[in-house]
Parts: structure tokens; sequence; C-alpha cells
């Protein structure tokens, strides 16, 4: 896969959402396994479901990741996640490039 030139913005956001490794494992657990529902998603993690949906919920603002909701046969609602096709081509010249599209002024 090709990687798209990320914005500054997109760039923070994708690095801070991967910068935790309950994050890593997510990601790491749908590219492996494919879309999974969060309760099953939480059991093979072994994390709680508040927890993991606080890190899905970063993970997906970041495009990292998407979701989708469905009704069960039984008709619960399931919200299913999958890892997002991205690649994250990180040099200093994409750098460079980036920090000319920041919106996000770094604190003094």
């Amino acid at each position: 896969m090709k990687s798209k030139q990320l914005t500054g913005d997109e760039l923070l956001a994708a690095l801070s959402a991967l910068s935790n490794p309950h994050r890593l494992r997510v990601v790491a657990a749908l590219a492996a396994g494919g879309r999974n529902y969060v309760s099953q998603l939480a059991r093979e993690l072994n994390i709680s479901r508040p927890l993991l949906h606080l890190h899905l919920q970063k993970l997906e603002e970041a495009g990292l990741v998407t979701s989708q909701m469905e009704l069960s046969n039984d008709g619960k609602a399931l919200n299913y996640f999958d890892a997002a096709p991205f690649a994250i081509d990180l040099t200093p010249a994409t750098i460079a490039e980036a920090v000319r599209t920041l919106t996000t002024n770094p604190e003094k």
C-alpha cells in the first residue's frame, strides 16, 4: 500500500494514538484476527470494556480503526471494529512537510 502524505495534525493524531501499548495491541489484534466486537476484543486483550472503548475511540479519531454497529441474531447491538488500512512514511522529509501544515501550536 502506498502511504498518503499526512497533514501535520493527522500525523500528530496517528503518532499520539499509537504511543500507547494498549492501543498497539488493539491494532495488532485487529490486523491479525480481523474485525471484532468490543466485548470479544476486551476478553482477548484482557482489559475492561470501558478502557478498551476509550482506546478504540482514540484510534478511530486518528483514522487507524473503523467501526460499524450491527445487530446480532438475538437483537443485541454489537459495535464491530476493524483496522483501517494505513501506512505512515516517517522520515525527516515527511516530518518537515507535515510541520508546514500544522494548525496546533505547541505550548510555550
